[in-house]
């Protein structure tokens, strides 16, 4: 037995976690006898702190068998040497190793075997405490890693089983096999008058004494490749199988998971060296990810890099990237590995297994982004409006691990796996109908986003957000002419909505693109496009490129569907709430009043878009200080929207808001208060904690309490507001000078001038770059700014 192998399975013998066996096998490695713990704790990517830590618990857990090492205040590591020496060498009173144990276990071929040392420890465990256990594949598959970690254990557990280590491979006759081993290894004359399952029984019943290791590798038909010979043998004969199936109870399952990142960081460096590795780090954690962590496909691309030191990382990713599961370092196998298949010629034998509607469940399921995918998705695809039994399929992909269940009706697919199924529909004849059925079922979901969604609707929709990604960037050829922008808009309007505005500017940006590739630059949708990405930079503050596409829209919609239309009245709300934010409200409300009377002629009193023109109309007149005219309109709005939209909406809380901004504004404190802690609490529950919107509320709230001289609860508030602000809108948003001139508002009533003077500044800076010298923010700004600074000079 190597010291290796008797380290591994002292490791065992003694508890060791999976931290503290990897720093005792490289502490006590022979070639390590001179290298200091820094050094060591490198090796394995952790601190030295943690080495030491780590060790220390070694100590302690070897305490017990070797009880010098808890007296001894210094020279641990020397004592645990000894120890393991003379327990290793065959010392009196220590377990016997050097009785010739009978084994064909197969060369390994592995340079360094890491990132499984836990699935060690839980593999011993269940063989020492049930007869049979099959090494299956959670994300499995070829590839994952189960001949493997039943080779490394065989290796490190040769001392356990003194009946020998019996290695069989289910692609052989497992009966023939074994007799041959008994008769070649452990010399035993076997009648010639048996049958091959009587000759297996005479062999199990004369085996040599102790406990006995079976290794049947690559099973795929349990019962006839190996429960016709095994299915009564003695206790002592532990049986330990891998498989691509699930097989169940008595059968003891270990599923065997791809590596974590960590150790599949650790396996590529074992192979390709740690400078190469530490030159490309980034690129080598994407490169992992890339091959979905799966040991197989690291080996294989790991020992193509080592054939060629000129080839970098980003290289061997970027030919990824490009060739997919074609790419050479997948397919072929270096002599050296114990494998003989590549990444798609392993996938290959488990979908000849496949009937075929499970074939095209493959195919269909790798349309999906690479994320968890809701079964519900899935059931709605048809072929020529045809259902399929695709949960039928779903149970022979899960028999096989081809695919993953994530629970509560989510599965997923191995990345190498998506890219294999993906290769695979090319070649079916409804390739192009499974697209278009997809594409369908996910416009289905994209219609289904409102444009303004509650928290509770954004976490409903959020796992189908990647799918709509999928279709956006690769797709949009299977989308017809009516439903080619809703992906872009669905995914627009779920960013939007939590004030991710930065992430929904690419969409909105990309919508237009691909809109007028298809139609051209005069035709609604584009005219729609347009208008959805000026409403996203005005929300981002970016008024100066907002106008000229509002212009741009509203021209078009005019030439396109002339003067009276629902569009057209969208179009003049929309510039005219722009106009008002730049503070040009004579400009705006000429068009908030057209606007609502062409509303009003084509859908009515009654309709959603009516209370937006009111609610805007207000808010203007409340500008301009004309409180008596705006308080009727705020009213009538808000009575609307609870009776079109129920209680509990986004815009309901708006209105609310809105109407106690009018009553602080007309000093009618008492009255706006319990409004704005309404419109707060329905805005956290409906938005969530973090939003654009309950900043807002916040900063509100915040200035009222100034007025009412609750300054400490004012500072809060306004301190929330501003950090919700800069997080959601950037650090120059014309809402975020409005938080620093309000915060400095504050400071300046509370005669802290220091801070109140460069909060002042900082606003009016923004206001200038932004909103313009003559905007009524920066005059107000710049007014505050000036008073403190003359009452500050006439104090010196």
């Amino acid at each position: 037995m190597q010291w290796d192998e008797f380290l591994r399975q002292e490791a065992v013998t003694h508890k060791l976690s999976p931290e503290q066996t990897a720093a005792f096998l490289v502490r006590l490695k022979v070639e390590n006898t001179d290298k200091g713990e820094a050094k060591l704790a490198s090796d394995i990517d952790i601190g030295e702190e943690a080495f030491t830590k780590r060790m220390a618990q070694v100590y302690k857990k070897f305490a017990r068998s070797c009880p010098e090492l808890a007296t001894s205040k210094r020279g641990k590591l020397e004592i645990l040497k000894a120890y393991l020496t003379k327990k290793y060498n065959g010392v009196p009173n220590t377990p016997q190793i050097t009785k010739e144990i009978h084994h064909n276990i197969p060369f390994s071929g592995v340079v360094e075997f890491v990132g499984r040392e836990r699935e060690l420890q839980n593999l011993h465990r269940l063989l020492q405490s049930n007869q049979q256990v099959a090494i299956a594949a959670i994300a499995g598959m070829g590839g994952v890693g189960k001949t493997e970690l039943a080779v490394q254990y065989a290796n490190s557990h040769r001392v356990t089983y003194q009946g020998g280590i019996c290695w069989l491979s289910a692609v052989q006759d497992v009966g023939l096999q074994l007799v041959q081993f008994a008769m070649n290894k452990l010399l035993l004359n076997i009648p010639d008058d048996l049958d091959l399952v009587g000759r297996v029984q005479h062999c199990l019943t004369k085996w040599t004494e102790g406990e006995v290791l079976l290794v049947i590798d690559n099973v795929t038909n349990y019962r006839d490749e190996v429960r016709c010979y095994l299915e009564s043998v003695p206790s002592r004969f532990k049986q330990l199988i891998t498989t691509r199936e699930k097989l169940q109870l008595p059968i003891v399952r270990l599923d065997l998971d791809v590596l974590t990142p960590l150790a599949a960081m650790q396996l590529l460096k074992s192979i390709v060296g740690r400078e190469r590795l530490r030159r490309e780090a980034l690129v080598a954690r994407r490169l992992c990810k890339w091959l979905g962590y799966l040991p197989l496909g690291l080996e294989l691309v790991g020992r193509y890099l080592l054939g060629d030191e000129e080839l970098s990382l980003a290289e061997m990713l970027q030919d990824l990237e490009k060739e997919r599961l074609k790419n050479l370092a997948l397919v072929e196998v270096p002599q050296e590995m114990k494998t003989e298949l590549g990444v798609a010629a392993a996938f290959e034998l488990s979908w000849r297994r496949l009937r075929e509607n499970a074939q095209h469940l493959g195919c269909v399921l790798s349309l999906f982004a690479l994320a968890p995918i809701p079964w519900e998705l899935v059931e709605g695809i048809t072929i020529n409006n045809e259902a399929h039994n695709w949960k039928q399929a779903r149970r022979e992909l899960l028999q096989l691990h081809l695919l993953q269940s994530k629970g509560e009706g989510i599965f997923q697919l191995h990345p190498l796996l998506r890219e294999f199924f993906k290769d695979k529909l090319t070649s079916l004849e409804q390739k192009e109908e499974f697209k278009r059925s997809f594409c369908g079922v996910m416009v289905a979901v994209a219609k289904g986003v409102p444009q303004t969604p509650t928290r509770e609707l954004i976490n409903a929709v959020s796992a189908k957000i990647p799918h709509l990604v999928e279709i956006a960037n690769n797709l949009t050829n299977y989308l017809s002419d009516k439903d080619l922008y809703w992906p872009f808009i669905s995914i627009g309007r779920f960013y939007n909505a939590q004030g991710l505005y930065e992430q929904a500017e690419p969409w909105r940006e990309q919508c237009v693109t691909v809109t007028q590739n298809r139609f051209g630059l005069e035709h609604p949708t584009v005219a729609q496009s347009l208008n959805n990405l000026a409403l996203l930079y005005t929300l981002q503050g970016k008024y100066t490129k907002a106008e000229p596409l509002y212009l741009q829209v509203l021209q078009m919609w005019q030439r396109l569907m002339g003067n009276e239309n629902v569009e057209v009245a969208l179009g003049l709300n929309n510039l005219a709430e722009l106009y008002r934010l730049q503070g040009r409200y004579t400009e705006a409300e000429p068009l908030y009043l057209q606007a609502l009377k062409i509303r009003q002629r084509l859908l009515g009193y009654e309709h959603p878009n009516i209370i937006q023109s009111l609610n805007n109309l207000a808010l203007l007149y409340c500008s301009q200080g004309r409180y008596i005219e705006a308080e009727p309109i705020y009213l009538q709005a808000l009575e609307m929207r609870q009776r079109l939209l129920g209680y509990e909406h986004p815009l309901v809380a708006t209105s609310l808001n809105n109407l106690a901004l009018l009553y602080y504004s007309q000093g009618r404190y008492i009255e706006a208060e319990p409004i704005y802690l309404q419109a707060l609490e329905m805005r956290q529950r409906l938005l969530g904690q973090q939003h654009p919107d309950v900043a807002t509320s916040l900063n509100n709230l915040a200035v009222l309490y100034c007025s009412q001289e609750r300054y400490p609860e004012s500072e809060s508030f306004h301190l929330q507001a501003l950090e919700m602000r800069q997080y959601f809108l950037g650090v120059d948003h014309p809402e975020v000078a409005t938080s620093l001139n309000n915060l400095a508002s504050l400071y300046d009533s509370q005669e802290r001038y220091g801070k109140a003077e460069l909060l002042y500044q900082q606003a009016l800076d923004i206001c200038q770059l932004r909103l313009g010298l003559s905007h009524p923010n920066t005059i107000t700004t710049r007014n505050s700014l000036a008073t403190l600074r003359d009452r500050l000079n006439s104090q010196q």
